[in-house]
């Protein structure tokens, strides 16, 4: 009803305009208003207002106000002649909307739902891989032990996988191997790597394939480095008591003049290291 006396008021207001010396300048803020209600095809029978609105357009002589009431009685016209388009978009808005939330709803419904746990099957029923894995399993756990992203069990499968991958057998290289990365990651001198492995910073495919050397620790490699260092200076300044020979080429000079001295600096297991100097340029390099 408050619509009706709304559309009422304006009617009026519209009609003390038409008279040719009457002030329209609120003319088109009074069409705005009507534009705003949500005028119905019953309201607009009932008020008859667009038959007001067309009279006071004839009459009017501002040519934003003409335009504008063309089209608000263009809209007004849809509802007389049926089109109920207008009528029906808050009822298509209302269905669209309820058809989202329903989706949202079914979504979070899927992330609420909790994963059913499944627990890993062992991998291998091998008698000599699963003792490995219960030495590395024994290397990782210790009284400090931290907790990391795995349990040490399932690091300990993963590290043994990853060394039966590049033997692809249980040999003597295979197991060697296996007792190596025991020795490190039990050493309590070394607790870096093994903090490492379990927290991820070291994944067991790299662990499995690296050196003595760069499972040590930081002092023990800062200690080898120095070693081999002075062990190298040594050897290069000691060149007057190497051996003369001219089996060996100078890729500089081309010559066959060199002396020679072999160092061991790698562990017991490795070659040694030859260094040579040519005797007649000057040229120093190593080869093992």
């Amino acid at each position: 009803m408050s619509v009706e006396k709304d559309i009422i008021k304006i009617q009026q207001k519209l009609q003390n305009m038409s008279d040719e010396n009457a002030d329209q300048t609120q003319a088109l803020d009074l069409l705005k208003a009507l534009k705003d209600l949500p005028i119905t095809l019953d309201i607009l029978t009932k008020t008859r207002v667009g038959m007001t609105v067309n009279s006071f357009r004839k009459s009017c002589k501002d040519e934003e106000v003409i335009t504008f009431s063309k089209a608000l009685i263009k809209n007004w016209k849809k509802l007389l002649s049926g089109d109920k388009t207008a009528a029906q978009e808050p009822k298509k808005e209302k269905k669209e909307r309820k058809k989202s939330e329903e989706k949202e709803q079914k979504i979070d419904s899927k992330k609420d739902t909790p994963k059913p746990v499944v627990f890993p099957t062992p991998s291998t029923t091998d008698a000599v891989r699963l003792k490995c894995r219960e030495l590395l399993v024994s290397a990782l756990r210790t009284e400090d032990e931290n907790s990391g992203c795995a349990s040490v069990e399932e690091l300990a499968d993963e590290l043994e996988d990853a060394i039966f991958l590049e033997f692809k057998n249980t040999d003597a290289r295979y197991k060697n191997r296996v007792r190596s990365r025991y020795s490190n990651l039990k050493d309590a001198k070394n607790p870096q790597l093994r903090n490492n492995f379990i927290v991820g910073a070291i994944t067991a495919a790299q662990l499995a394939k690296m050196t003595s050397e760069e499972m040590a620790s930081d002092e023990m490699k800062t200690l080898r480095n120095k070693l081999i260092k002075e062990t190298i200076d040594d050897a290069q300044l000691a060149t007057v008591q190497g051996t003369t020979t001219d089996l060996l080429k100078c890729g500089k000079c081309k010559k066959r003049n060199c002396t020679y001295n072999q160092i061991q600096t790698r562990s017991a297991d490795e070659p040694m290291t030859t260094f040579v100097m040519c005797n007649e340029c000057g040229n120093r390099w190593k080869f093992c």
